[in-house]
């Protein structure tokens, strides 16, 4: 996967997000750590559409919609504001959908790539050799 430099990388499950960005000039993949931003749970989002019960038993996912759906709000206004103009998003394949369904347009004008994979709170260089094989 061709990643420019100055590239966000979003690795996210369904109760955190980590920042990074693409520092390498060579064309290769070198990750540096950016502060983190904690996304306000979008209430709203479709996790709404689970109801606990015992047929339907979510457990939390709910919760965790709404933390993707709170992912993709912010994501959408970093492009706006001109934060993020190429983007790569890594996350556990049940957040990936949920932050899907939530992508305004610019986010996906700015999306080059998305791997669905449970990454949070791996190290860096696994984030890295995860990007370099997607």
């Amino acid at each position: 996967m061709h990643v420019p430099q100055n590239t966000t990388v979003v690795v996210a499950d369904g109760r955190k997000v980590s920042f990074y960005q693409n520092t390498d000039t060579g064309g290769g993949i070198t990750l540096k750590a950016l502060p983190s931003i904690h996304p306000e749970a979008e209430s709203g989002g479709s996790g709404h559409h689970h109801h606990d019960s015992s047929a339907n038993p979510s457990h939390g996912q709910t919760e965790k919609d709404d933390f993707a759906a709170g992912v993709a709000s912010l994501l959408g206004g970093q492009v706006q504001s001109g934060g993020i103009q190429h983007l790569i998003v890594i996350a556990a394949p049940k957040t990936l959908g949920e932050l899907r369904k939530h992508y305004s347009k610019p986010v996906l004008a700015a999306l080059t790539g998305e791997i669905a994979k449970d990454l949070a709170g791996h190290s860096i260089k696994e984030i890295e050799k995860a990007i370099s094989a997607g």
